[in-house]
């Protein structure tokens, strides 16, 4: 069952009819599923606790890049600006693109907890100005709500409309906080079958209580998922009341240093709406680098990638790592 409720909580009737009129045929999602690109084989229905069989003779590595004084972003580097490295060994970089119209692949997960519940109106006005400002018609995202369970609110669309309403639906108070395991199921049942550009926004004090998967498992998901994560915090004070500690933050800004996006701490509710901007324009204005690994074994280990730029003054975001097929 797709984002069943990991805290086994009653499902409500609305839902459960929902999903009983679904074709038992294995694609959740209702919707034809994209083509997967070239270097894929077909995937089974799930990938928990299953091989994971990817042909990754070509290795995509999306990168930021940001002026060191003034933090904006540069668009302007070519190919014999970069060099890649992986494991320590630099790699021969083969695709190269500046490209900045690339469609989007966005999930959404709004935490939904009771530790959020007096900032959740707040949250809700600035994703829905979110996607009516960034969504093309090329672009999807999904929306999933989590807190002791997870729950796939709306499934991929470009229509911002139809976010927007089940945004407004959504109500604070769960007892409990699955953030771990929205990211593993986001990615385990949807984003891992995608194309593209691929990114989870998380609205949350990354506080988590109740998942069954661990930060490391959710993190290896989006690593095999081949999604940025961007975060925006809402412990700190201000606009969103007393700051409620910093553990919650630490796990923020570990998920997206491994995964190469970025994470925001808002204090009024313009940066909040900021944070959102400074989302969308670095999803498009990243560089696609593309090489063939020079390390041929298939044998399903982490593989450490490091990207730099021949001259300084530059900062970088891309992912830090991925898992190699297996044989």
């Amino acid at each position: 069952m797709f984002f069943r409720s990991l805290s086994w909580l009653p499902i409500p009737l609305f839902l459960l009819t929902a999903l009983l009129l679904i074709p038992q045929t294995g694609d959740l999602s209702g919707q034809e599923k994209r083509p997967h690109p070239a270097p894929y084989q077909q995937l089974p229905e799930k990938l928990s606790g299953q091989t994971y069989r990817v042909r990754v003779d070509l290795v995509n590595v999306l990168c930021s890049v940001f002026n060191e004084n003034t933090n904006s972003f540069v668009t302007s580097l070519m190919q014999d600006d970069f060099i890649v490295y992986e494991d320590g060994e630099e790699q021969k970089i083969e695709n190269f693109s500046r490209e900045t119209d690339i469609p989007l692949t966005l999930a959404m997960l709004i935490d939904t907890s009771r530790s959020v519940q007096t900032k959740l109106q707040f949250e809700q006005e600035a994703a829905i100005n979110f996607f009516q400002s960034i969504l093309r018609e090329d672009d999807r995202a999904m929306l999933v709500e989590f807190d002791p369970g997870v729950t796939l609110v709306q499934d991929f669309t470009n229509d911002p409309n139809k976010l927007a309403g089940e945004i407004m639906k959504l109500k604070a108070g769960g007892m409990g906080t699955s953030l771990y395991d929205a990211i593993h199921l986001s990615c385990d049942e949807k984003l891992i079958r995608e194309t593209g550009r691929k990114a989870i926004i998380i609205l949350s004090d990354g506080e988590d209580e109740s998942s069954r998967h661990t930060l490391e498992q959710a993190t290896e998901m989006a690593l095999r998922a081949e999604a940025m994560i961007f975060a925006i915090s809402v412990t700190k004070g201000g606009f969103f009341g007393v700051d409620s500690g910093s553990e919650g933050d630490d796990v923020l800004k570990d998920l997206v240093k491994e995964t190469g996006g970025r994470v925001f701490f808002p204090f009024e509710i313009d940066e909040l709406y900021d944070n959102f901007r400074q989302i969308d324009q670095e999803l498009r204005s990243q560089y696609s680098i593309g090489y063939t690994s020079t390390n041929s074994q298939k044998d399903g280990k982490y593989r450490k990638i490091e990207v730099k730029v021949k001259e300084g003054g530059y900062k970088l975001n891309f992912r830090k790592g991925y898992y190699a097929p297996t044989s």
